[in-house]
């Protein structure tokens, strides 16, 4: 008799919902709101890392960078991080800019593939081999 092995796909981790959603454009309020969500959000679970999804976030301005530092910072101090997912371009560059170190996770999505070398596409009559 043998036993299954474990069910899934091996060394797939599943992509976990954010725990916090990120929209539109961050005034003070809705930094302090989120803050205190992220803190009461690390202290209620055991998780040390708290997913933003930054894809809905309005313009990267200093604002958005300011609401991002203070997350950062609310999280620290409940013992825990923040990891940004799908953050725009700009945005990601701005906070390089400005010195900013955050933890970034981006959806791989299959359109933007390379794809793979040596292979024709159409094969012509008066093409020679590879």
């Amino acid at each position: 008799m043998s036993s299954g092995g474990p069910h899934g796909l091996p060394n797939v981790e599943a992509i976990k919902p954010p725990d916090l959603t990120l929209t539109g454009t961050l005034d003070r309020e809705a930094t302090h709101r989120l803050c205190e969500e992220a803190r009461v959000t690390l202290q209620a679970s055991d998780a040390d890392v708290l997913v933003c999804d930054v894809t809905d976030l309005g313009p990267p301005v200093l604002a958005a960078v300011d609401a991002l530092a203070r997350l950062q910072l609310t999280a620290r101090r409940a013992g825990g991080r923040i990891r940004l997912r799908n953050p725009a371009p700009d945005l990601r560059e701005l906070l390089h800019l400005v010195g900013l170190p955050m933890e970034i996770e981006v959806d791989r999505q299959a359109e933007q593939r390379e794809p793979p070398g040596r292979v024709q596409e159409a094969v012509e009559a008066r093409d020679p081999p590879l």
